[in-house]
């Protein structure tokens, strides 16, 4: 139906309302709304002919006290109207609104994605009967309060999904609920807003340092492999870069733009290492949190779970792994609903898994679900070319601190890293160079700097192997120690002196040892300019 629409601007006065409804009534024309706002009144009416709505105008303008009056495009309420819909469509959280009988009177477009039902068949339908009973905002239109961050599970034509919601009762002015507004948001946009703000720098195949033709192989099928979404198995021994490449897997992918959530599975106990893969629901046990929560793989959803240390899992946490790589699904620990995961998941280990299922102790239909491509990184003492690599990475990643001046290596301390057999691998070869680094005051590094983790520089390696302690071992190793210690010191700092302030002692503390170990300076000789 058309209409006119008219702004009457007037002089504040008592009557003013009256007045211009006694010039529209006697025409028998239909009023459709009224608003009054100061200094203004919006008039909606049926429409006229041009001629009828030019007089209309001139008696209106005419009463006492009205300045104008004019046509419009929009009322008031309408304009409101129109700008609280742009925003509700342009939010990328479902909004609804309920009246004080729970019937929906606002359903936005992103609720339309998130239900998957339309806005025509929402509106005026009870909300238990489109969303669900245990949506929280049922409950706080009967006590009249609002709430923040509630998870909640929907059930939807795709399954079930997790959802965040927040709301708000609506009141009137006597305080009374008269409805009830919540927004919904996917729990995927909330993992990923997290994730974007909380991930660190990730890791790509150019971060890793190597030299070797057995190294360019290992990367060159990791690569091939990371364009896929099969599981992988990363095999070798500790230190040698497994979180490393499975980073680097991961930034390789298609998933690089979702999380990367790794987990040792060594550094909890079972209890704690189930809520935290698989999540709780509200009061699965004592100290849960309110409203559960959800584990590393609902968190990990669409991106990348890293399992490292997989072969520590107990047989309990094997058999529920190996139910999620089956059917994709997550149950909570104290909930009935199962939970779609779309998870990449890459295990890392240095058990020998063969050994472990020949006795048992690890499942070998999860083995064969878990090694659909393995990896094996070769340990340092087989690739001993990466070493000069490594060594100079290392020395620029430590040599930028404050106060330390280290130009390089020298040929004879890189000769000794090159003949060490490096047990520890990666890991240990950057403990010695960054030690080494503090050991050097300036210029290179020289053989003297270098500490290796080997038994002639740790107390335990000068006890006897096939005997048991006695008073007169300890004594001996513990004096042999303090002589390596001191022969270090003073070849590192040429003076007794220096040897006293570097170790924290008196000069006539190292005096004193020096002769009881028969000890000499030997000076370095300086050449004069």
């Amino acid at each position: 139906m058309e209409t006119l629409r008219l702004r009457i601007e007037f002089k504040d006065r008592v009557g003013i309302v009256y007045d211009v409804s006694q010039v529209v009534s006697p025409k028998n024309i239909n009023i459709i709304s009224l608003q009054v706002l100061p200094n203004n009144m919006y008039l909606e009416i049926e429409a006229l002919e041009e001629r009828e709505a030019a007089a209309l105008q001139r008696e209106l303008k005419a009463i006492p006290g009205v300045k104008q009056v004019e046509p419009i495009e929009v009322m008031p309420h309408e304009e409101r109207e129109r700008q609280l819909k742009a925003v509700l469509d342009s939010v990328s959280d479902g909004i609804i609104a309920v009246d004080r009988k729970g019937h929906i009177t606002v359903f936005n477009p992103a609720c339309e994605k998130i239900l998957l039902i339309s806005a025509e068949k929402a509106l005026g339908r009870d909300v238990a009967e489109v969303v669900s009973m245990d949506i929280p905002m049922i409950n706080s239109l009967k006590n009249g309060e609002g709430y923040d961050h509630k998870e909640i599970m929907i059930t939807t034509p795709r399954g079930r999904h997790h959802y965040l919601s927040t709301g708000r009762p609506i009141k009137d002015q006597a305080g009374r609920v008269i409805g009830m507004v919540a927004a919904l948001k996917d729990m995927s946009q909330v993992r990923d807003l997290v994730y974007s703000v909380t991930k660190p720098s990730m890791i790509t195949f150019e971060d890793i340092i190597y030299g070797s033709e057995a190294m360019e192989r290992v990367v060159a099928m990791a690569k091939r492999v990371a364009r896929s979404d099969s599981t992988v198995m990363i095999r070798g021994e500790s230190g040698t870069g497994k979180e490393l490449f499975a980073r680097a897997i991961h930034m390789e992918s298609l998933r690089r733009n979702k999380p990367f959530v790794p987990l040792n599975c060594a550094a909890l106990p079972d209890s704690l290492l189930e809520s935290e893969l698989f999540g709780y629901a509200d009061g699965a046990f004592t100290g849960a949190k309110k409203g559960g929560k959800q584990g590393l793989f609902e968190f990990a959803h669409e991106g990348t779970l890293f399992l490292d240390e997989i072969g520590e899992l107990s047989p309990h946490l094997q058999a529920k792994l190996l139910r999620v790589l089956q059917d994709g699904k997550v149950r909570r620990l104290g909930d009935r609903h199962e939970t779609p995961v779309n998870v990449r998941v890459i295990a890392a280990t240095n058990r020998n898994l063969e050994e472990m299922m020949a006795r048992g102790d690890f499942r070998e239909d999860l083995y064969y679900r878990l090694n659909v491509f393995p990896i094996r990184l070769p340990p340092l003492r087989e690739r001993p070319e990466d070493i000069p690599f490594l060594v100079h990475h290392f020395l620029k990643k430590y040599a930028s601190q404050p106060n330390k001046e280290v130009s390089g290596i020298s040929a004879g301390a890189l000769r000794i890293l090159t003949k060490n057999r490096w047990t520890g691998n990666v890991r240990e070869l950057a403990n010695v160079i960054e030690r080494a680094v503090n050991l050097v005051e300036s210029g290179e590094i020289r053989p003297e700097h270098i500490i290796l983790d080997d038994e002639r520089f740790s107390l335990a390696g000068h006890f006897p192997a096939n005997e048991e302690f006695s008073s007169s071992s300890l004594k001996e190793a513990a004096a042999r120690a303090e002589l390596d210690t001191l022969q270090l010191a003073l070849k590192t700092h040429g003076s007794a002196r220096k040897a006293a302030r570097a170790l924290g002692v008196s000069h006539t503390t190292i005096l004193n040892k020096m002769r009881r170990f028969g000890l000499q300076v030997s000076h370095k000789k300086q050449n004069k300019k």
